[in-house]
Order: C-alpha cells, then structure tokens, then sequence
C-alpha cells in the first residue's frame, strides 16, 4: 500500500465548506463563511492547506494577513485526527517561506496560553513571547500569549528555512506522508 499524498496549496472558492467544517473542528467556529471568502479574495492574506490528494479532504490551513513589513498569522490548524505528526510544522514552513517571498520583516501571531503543543511549534521556529493580551480568548476569557519572530530577510533565517525543509521531510516520512 502507498503512502498517503500530501499536496500545499492556495484553497479554493469550492474548499469553502471543507475549511469551516475544519475551523469548527480546531477552533469551534472562530471565523465564517464570509470571513473565509474574504481571505481568499483578499490581496493582503496569504492563504495555504493541506489536503489529502486521494480524497480531496483538507486536514490543514494556515493564514496570514500582509500588514506593512509583517507576517500577522491569523491561523494555523490542523485535523485533530492527524496531529502530532509534523504537519503543522510544515504548514508553518510553508507560511514562513510566503512571508520570505513576499519581503516581509517579521512575522507575529497570538496563541492560547495553555496551547502548550502550539507554544512548543512556535518556539522551534524561532518565536518569542512578546507580550499578553489579558481574557483575549472568548467566552473563557483565557490570556492570549503575542509571539515574534524577527529577522525573516536576513540571510540566517533564509538559511534557517533552508535547513528546516529537510527535518520536516524526515518527521513527515516517519508518518508515512508523501508531499507533492
């Protein structure tokens, strides 16, 4: 039996309704369908999932929002049922290697302070905590911890990037992924 196909991509207007069913999943809802049309319309976002090529299914996205000389990740989700398999990081590649692309100087994000797996991501691809944004979180009221990642035009984070590629290529072959 082959190993499953992983493809990264730009969604699409017809992957509408796969990415609020995920959002549902991971965030419980946090953005709706208008919010996700206007990402996709939007010439300032910077939009990637991850799908399934034999089923067509989205188990990932990532977003971030262009503002000035910053990367504003605004999500990073994957699947609950395929978690803890490198997945993530490479979502979070793939938006690192954009906001390189797009020229941007840093990237920034908020995540749950108890998000201890999400903390964990950030920190291996070089985020600091910045600061605290007290009750963020609604209706629980949970602190929200800001994240900074600086440096993205300089030629050590461009080689930085180069060599994540390879590590995430490993950890996703342990799980048997293949990515297109």
């Amino acid at each position: 039996m082959s190993s499953p196909r992983l493809k990264l991509s730009q969604p699409q207007l017809h992957q509408l309704n796969q990415l609020v069913e995920l959002d549902r999943l991971c965030l419980g809802g946090l953005w709706t369908p208008a919010g996700y049309k206007r990402e996709l319309d939007s010439p300032n976002s910077s939009f990637l999932v991850l799908f399934l090529e034999s089923t067509q299914s989205i188990i990932g996205c990532g977003c971030f929002w262009a503002i000035l000389e910053e990367a504003h990740i605004t999500l990073l989700m994957i699947h609950p049922d395929y978690q803890r398999q490198g997945l993530g990081q490479l979502l979070l590649y793939g938006l690192l290697k954009e906001a390189v692309n797009r020229h941007l100087e840093r990237a920034t994000l908020e995540v749950r302070a108890s998000n201890q797996s999400a903390l964990s991501l950030y920190e291996k691809f070089g985020f600091q905590q910045a600061g605290r944004r007290k009750g963020y979180y609604q209706p629980t009221g949970e602190d929200a911890l800001i994240l900074w990642r600086g440096d993205l035009q300089r030629p050590q984070f461009k080689e930085q990037l180069s060599d994540w590629g390879p590590s995430i290529s490993d950890r996703l072959n342990q799980y048997d992924w293949q990515l297109n």
